[in-house]
């Protein structure tokens, strides 16, 4: 698969990487069967090109990323040849107290506390990239900037990232830190535009930070393998763009789903979609995108679509 160096980083990865949230499994199968399953995606997907793997310690609850430790660990020479994200910032409800609520925490100890609860589920020695997962209202970007520092300096993270950040959050923290933010990772699809106008992807082309489009398929809605959907996904409207979708995707003999990453892949900032089936076949089929450039014609008549309406 074709590859992309990462923001202002030394790291190079695949085009498209691989989304663990999946891997941990669903409450319906047993506990076996969703390791069976979890461990073959990740396979599927070192062996279908992707060198970009994607986690979180909220995955699962940590199982996605023992899952991919365990992968990572069973198999000779992967570790140096992919690159490795995951995320903090989500506390559960009841953590630490029974009347905690659901939140997000950036404060310093707990960064570098649960940095350090990662890397030994993953058994790794050091985290490719770190990102904070959702935008912390109490985030203080001196005391977020102290706990990367800490974490660089120790030799446990390489490099930084953020998540479904605001523009003005993602330039507060690099104001203050010593080392620059490399990726944002942020929902982007067809059936998710919002970050084509609020100035998130131009100031990623402007700090070179690289994109990670999270839910690229809308859940799976883009490409008909819709399981698990988030509550907003529940409100997206893909019917009014799948028509023109499926008109391209059959013109040029490839899925839907390649074409929507396509699509994504056409944008100069240099998006990375995040492919998360746990399907091996579609796994595979996903790669097809990095060898699809889309006209600029064909990319507007799908933001068009997606659209619902001319642009002005």
């Amino acid at each position: 698969m074709q590859t992309i160096s990462i923001g202002v980083s030394s790291l190079k990865a695949s085009r498209l990487a691989y989304g663990c949230w999946r891997i941990a499994g669903t409450s319906d199968k047993s506990a076996a069967e969703n390791e069976t399953n979890g461990r073959a995606a990740v396979r599927a997907a070192f062996d279908a090109g992707y060198t970009f793997f994607d986690n979180a310690n909220i995955y699962g609850r940590g199982e996605a990323e023992r899952i991919l430790g365990d992968v990572v660990r069973d198999t000779p020479g992967m570790r140096d040849q992919i690159v490795v994200t995951t995320k903090c910032g989500v506390r559960h409800a009841g953590d630490p107290e029974p009347s905690s609520p659901h939140r997000w925490d950036f404060s310093g100890d707990y960064i570098v506390e649960q940095c350090e609860a990662s890397l030994k589920r993953l058994r790794m020695e050091a985290i490719d990239i770190f990102m904070l997962h959702r935008p912390d209202y109490l985030a203080d970007p001196q005391e977020i900037a102290s706990a990367f520092t800490r974490l660089r300096d120790a030799g446990k993270v390489r490099w930084f990232g953020v998540s479904n950040f605001r523009p003005t959050l993602v330039t507060a923290l690099q104001v203050v830190c010593p080392m620059p933010l490399i990726v944002h990772q942020v929902e982007i699809s067809l059936a998710r535009l919002n970050v084509f106008d609020d100035g998130t992807l131009d100031q990623c082309l402007v700090e070179k930070i690289t994109p990670m489009a999270w839910s690229p398929l809308a859940g799976g809605l883009i490409g008909g393998g819709a399981r698990r959907l988030l509550s907003w996904q529940k409100q997206y409207q893909p019917d009014k763009f799948l028509p023109v979708l499926e008109e391209v995707a059959s013109a040029r003999g490839v899925s839907r789903t390649v074409i929507a990453l396509a699509w994504l892949l056409r944008h100069p900032s240099g998006i990375v979609p995040i492919v998360g089936s746990n399907n091996p076949e579609r796994i595979r089929d996903a790669a097809r995108a990095v060898e699809i450039t889309l006209t600029r014609e064909e990319w507007y008549r799908l933001l068009t679509a997606a659209r619902g309406e001319p642009l002005p």
